[in-house]
């Protein structure tokens, strides 16, 4: 497995399962996650960005209680592509399933740029984002929110989080580790929980 997040989708036989990073002001999913960037493109293919988007806006209605959301996916390419200049997988896959995804009734929009849509703080307007590839949603997000961030594992049965950061084993017992993205996994566990409980009453 390339990373816990695919391990528990196996074993609990998940449709799938998304890796979504989040804050109080922000919310991240990643449409890859652990995979070589050369490998990234191939990947992205349009049932699988929709199968994302579907998994994100499934999430935050049963696990966030956002009743509408409203989600940004991002591009692949530079300036996304410049209408194939520059790459042509958003014509073919991206936009197509930002398409499909808005005839099943979801919010999507995009595909956006990723550098002018955090460098312009655009992401305010969403209530989650879904980035294509590892760096590209987490450089923005950690820069915001390393000490509180939570990773969260959407589409298990079961609730799983923990800081969004590594282990640190090199400040291990020196008492200087910063306990608060810990601290913010157990209480957004808490708040999915119940989120879950008031979904399936």
């Amino acid at each position: 497995y390339a990373g816990q997040t695919d391990m528990l989708g196996d074993h609990f036989k998940t449709a799938g399962t998304l890796m979504l990073f989040t804050s109080r002001d922000l919310k991240v999913g990643l449409a890859t996650t652990h995979l070589p960037l050369s490998h990234v493109p191939r990947k992205i293919t349009g049932n699988y960005l929709l199968k994302k988007i579907e998994i994100l806006h499934s999430s935050l209605r049963k696990d966030f209680r956002v009743k509408k959301p409203v989600l940004a996916v991002l591009g692949l390419n530079p300036h996304c592509g410049e209408s194939g200049l520059l790459g042509k997988d958003e014509l073919k896959y991206i936009i197509p399933a930002i398409r499909t995804a808005k005839q099943r009734g979801i919010n999507a929009t995009g595909p956006f740029p990723a550098d002018a849509f955090f460098g312009s703080s655009l992401y305010k307007e969403y209530d989650a984002v879904l980035a294509l590839y590892h760096d590209q949603g987490l450089i923005p997000f950690k820069m915001l929110n390393f000490e509180i961030g939570v990773n969260f594992t959407a589409g298990l049965p079961v609730v799983r989080t923990s800081p969004d950061h590594g282990t640190a084993f090199d400040i291990a017992g020196k008492g200087i580790a910063d306990p608060s993205s810990m601290k913010e996994a157990v209480r957004t566990a808490a708040a999915i929980i119940k989120n879950r409980r008031r979904s399936y009453r």
